[in-house]
């Protein structure tokens, strides 16, 4: 009879310990979804009390694999919420990265140097 805390992996049907999050026989995950809420903007007034929570299922299969967002009030329920496919999720990370704020420039090594020594210029 097999313990109560371990269950069969779904994609290779080992025995697998409840509190573990991936197969240790084919390094499957196990959990069937993350989440992760986000704050809203502090400073937008009409978004104070909401969150969006952002869910990624795992699955064997193209339509259980999805990311699925949904913004949250402040009573915990749900007002609205979107599924996007792998590729279209892949799409937003991009566009979110590629128009982010612009770097920090980093400082010349003489500007560095200088700030080292003092800021002082021999001449």
């Amino acid at each position: 009879m097999k313990d109560a805390r371990m269950r069969g992996c779904p994609e290779c049907g080992g025995p697998v310990e409840a509190r573990f999050h991936y197969c240790p026989w084919c390094s499957a995950p196990q959990r069937r979804k993350l989440v992760e809420f986000f704050r809203p903007h502090e400073e937008l007034e009409g978004d104070q009390g909401k969150a969006l929570r952002v869910s990624r299922y795992f699955g064997s299969s193209e339509p259980e694999r999805h990311i699925r967002f949904s913004v949250w009030n402040e009573t915990g329920s749900a007002e609205a919420a979107v599924s996007l496919d792998e590729e279209e999720a892949q799409r937003l990370a991009r566009f979110i990265l590629v128009h982010g704020p612009p770097k920090a420039s980093r400082p010349r090594l003489l500007e560095t140097v200088r700030g080292l020594a003092g800021g002082r210029r021999r001449g």
